[in-house]
């Protein structure tokens, strides 16, 4: 009886797509990274929305300067000064366009 023997080449190891295109497209976000991002569409549009229709719509929702107003002010700031890291961070990570002339 003839014994099989194991085939002499490795197998190559192919990483699943998930995590190819993940790398293709950079870094993934993280819940704290989500949650800037949604607090400052948040303030964004509140301010599109006081500056083209003189409209507050946190105020509105929450109260003149409530505290749950003032928080929710608070969190805004604290997620942009968490975007402007984040956008370092992503510039940091990506090389510079080489200028051509």
């Amino acid at each position: 009886m003839a014994t099989m023997n194991a085939p002499t080449m490795e197998r190559r190891h192919i990483p699943e797509r998930r995590s190819t295109a993940a790398a293709a497209r950079g870094s993934t976000m993280n819940a704290l990274d989500w949650a800037a991002t949604i607090l400052m569409i948040v303030g964004g549009l509140n301010w599109g929305l006081v500056g083209a229709f003189d409209y507050n719509l946190v105020a509105a929702l929450f109260g003149d300067q409530t505290p749950l107003t003032r928080l929710v002010y608070a969190l805004v700031g604290v997620a942009a000064l968490y975007g402007i890291y984040m956008a370092a961070k992503i510039a940091a990570r990506r090389p510079l366009p080489s200028s051509s002339a």
